[in-house]
């Protein structure tokens, strides 16, 4: 029987408000799921995806046109004095808003937006404030959620974390565990046109290491591109990026490829990178002015065309292949694709020409290899350890915790970054480090303003924000640091450019450096 509670005919909006307080200002991974799992057990049936949605920033209804300017003008009618608020009137709210659409849009918006808030107290207009604008993630709050839904509803957290990777998120997933149990969880799985959270990977040092660890690997050339996931019916195909964000008007030329496949139904995993006319890749940040842009997207196509290259094969014609053998998957994707669209690959045992692959991949300017376990299964949304990328210049994905006004030149910027790195199993990020090198005038600026928008608190010059902004940070070593809690620190360190198609859960984590730093040490 699954573990339910409805104790409340309508649940409050402030119990939300209180839990979401109360989760980000314990450090304690168990309190936070405590105090998840309680407010679970308070929610209503029809309450449940929204109130879950509210709890891990995500509202029901997506992104509705609500921007800093109508939230501010939202503010200034006033708060209500006593919290009377549930959450179906806030949703149905929402859900009004998005429904408007056509000219004068906004001011419509505006005015229903008003007229919700006269009904909040201040507390409960900050709640929604930094719902509505994505700012109630609190590090690694999904991971934690998944363990709440589980012990609120009586499950194991790896049936619950399995159903949340195949549906995308948590709240979908808790409604058919606290209303079904485990029978509402076998609803959940692989479904065409629902993407499903991308496999990550771990870091080894090189070819050896990857060799060492697996035996024989499949090599694959490691792009510089953007991640996507294609899923193709017999009449449709849908592009996502790796947040599950829909970019398929943004690709036309990626969609004609895949629908002119014979395969009637494939779910494919893979990259889209722009390439000059010798085939050699333009900068990251050349491919993202075409990724998810939606104007002039025809013209762009012509300047700017994209190449997609497939990795791995989830789904062929009615066979789901998620829990296949990597070695399978890739034998069905040779079987669907032409050779154009796959990645570079050598399967091998043997150290030379594993380096000898490497070279080339360099040579023909990409960032190193990806090596992968022929024997693994694609865990979507974990790093799993059947992955292992391998990059000759040293860069981790970290998390800005604060940042520090600059001086001279740099006055009036965010200039000295403070670069953490997740630990997951404590739900923090640990900082290793600063750096304000390998910036440009454009970057000052964009992240002066983007860290300001995060801010949460000030300590003289220091600026502390979320931790929700990834920045890619290369790095010459590690070194025995007494200074910062993991004990280690950041040599040269050196920005090389923000991830922003990246979660903070996305980031590298602290095991990952501390692997790094013992191989380093060994």
């Amino acid at each position: 029987m699954p573990a339910c509670d409805h104790t409340v005919p309508d649940m409050r909006l402030l119990i939300l408000t209180d839990t979401s307080d109360a989760v980000a200002a314990t450090r304690s991974r168990l309190k936070k799921i405590e105090l998840l799992q309680a407010c679970l057990r308070q929610l209503e049936p029809a309450e449940i995806e929204t109130g879950v949605g509210y709890l891990t920033g995500i509202l029901r209804q997506g992104h509705i046109g609500l921007g800093p300017s109508i939230l501010r003008d939202a503010s200034n009618t006033g708060a209500a004095d006593d919290a009377a608020l549930d959450i179906r009137d806030v949703d149905a709210a929402f859900e009004e808003m998005a429904a408007v659409s056509g000219k004068g849009a906004n001011v419509e918006r505006k005015r229903l937006l008003g007229e919700l808030f006269a009904r909040a107290t201040s507390r409960e207009q900050d709640f929604l404030a930094r719902l509505v604008l994505g700012e109630l993630r609190q590090g690694a709050l999904e991971g934690v959620m998944i363990e709440a839904i589980a012990k609120a509803a009586g499950l194991r957290a790896s049936e619950v974390r399995r159903a949340v990777m195949l549906a995308g998120n948590p709240a979908t997933v808790a409604e058919a565990a606290l209303v079904e149990g485990r029978a509402g969880l076998d609803a959940f799985r692989l479904a065409l046109l629902q993407p499903v959270q991308p496999m990550l990977a771990q870091t080894a040092e090189d070819t050896d290491a990857a060799l060492t660890a697996f035996g024989q690997a499949a090599f694959e050339y490691k792009l510089d591109g953007a991640r996507i996931q294609v899923h193709k019916t017999k009449t449709a195909v849908r592009v996502f990026t790796r947040r599950l964000n829909d970019v398929s008007a943004s690709v036309p030329e990626i969609v004609d490829r895949v629908l002119a496949l014979s395969a009637q139904q494939l779910i494919l995993d893979g990259e889209v990178i722009a390439l000059r006319a010798d085939g050699t890749p333009h900068p990251f940040q050349i491919t993202m002015r075409r990724f998810g842009r939606k104007r002039e997207v025809d013209g762009f196509r012509e300047s700017l065309p994209l190449s997609a290259f497939f990795f791995d094969c989830l789904h062929v014609n009615g066979e789901d292949l998620i829990d296949r053998p990597a070695s399978e998957r890739f034998a069905r994707m040779s079987d669907v694709l032409p050779a154009g669209l796959m990645i570079p690959r050598l399967v091998t045992a043997d150290v030379g020409a594993a380096a000898a692959f490497l070279d080339n991949a360099l040579a023909a300017g990409h960032e190193g290899l990806m090596a992968k376990s022929l024997d693994s299964v694609y865990e979507a949304g974990n790093r799993g350890a059947g992955w292992l990328k391998i990059k000759p210049a040293h860069t981790l994905d970290l998390v800005v915790i604060a940042a520090e006004w600059g001086s001279g030149r740099r006055r009036g910027s965010l200039s000295n970054l403070h670069l953490a790195a997740l630990d997951p199993g404590k739900n923090t990020f640990v900082m290793l480090g600063k750096t304000f090198k390998g910036m440009t005038d454009k970057m000052l600026a964009w992240q002066t303003s983007r860290l300001l928008g995060l801010e949460i608190g000030r300590e003289g010059h220091v600026v502390h924000v979320r931790p929700e902004l990834v920045v890619e940070i290369a790095f010459n070593e590690l070194q025995t640091s007494p200074h910062y809690p993991g004990g280690m620190a950041l040599r040269f360190a050196r920005v090389k450019r923000y991830r922003e198609d990246k979660r903070p859960e996305d980031a590298d984590t602290i095991d990952t450096v501390r692997q790094i730093f013992t191989r380093r040490q060994s």
